[in-house]
């Protein structure tokens, strides 16, 4: 994190729900916010507590909370500026004539 940034951000601390499911349909977590709080480029979520782990076949909730590090009128800027690049190092393209073994 830029320290510049770091002057400019704010944070504050909400309930939230961590949903997790470990199935043969679906392998997940997703992280509600109990209050209807919405998190933008830049902001940063450190949800608090110990490390789960659920048995295979099984879906669970837990409540936690979660503080979000909100990020400032520049570095919201420059996220959204940089967003897309930063997303094209995640795909890899790969395109081949003879079939995989």
């Amino acid at each position: 994190m830029n320290p510049v940034f770091a002057l400019m951000r704010r944070r504050e601390t909400v309930d939230c729900t961590v949903e997790i499911n470990n199935t043969f349909e679906a392998l997940g977590a997703h992280l509600r916010f109990d209050n209807g709080v919405v998190v933008h480029p830049g902001d940063e979520v450190l949800v608090h507590g110990a490390p789960v782990q659920i048995p295979y076949g099984s879906c669970q909730n837990f409540r936690r909370k979660a503080t979000i590090t909100r990020a400032g009128f520049l570095e919201r800027a420059w996220t959204r500026a940089t967003g897309d690049l930063d997303m094209m190092e995640l795909c890899e393209f790969s395109f081949t004539e003879r079939a995989l073994s």
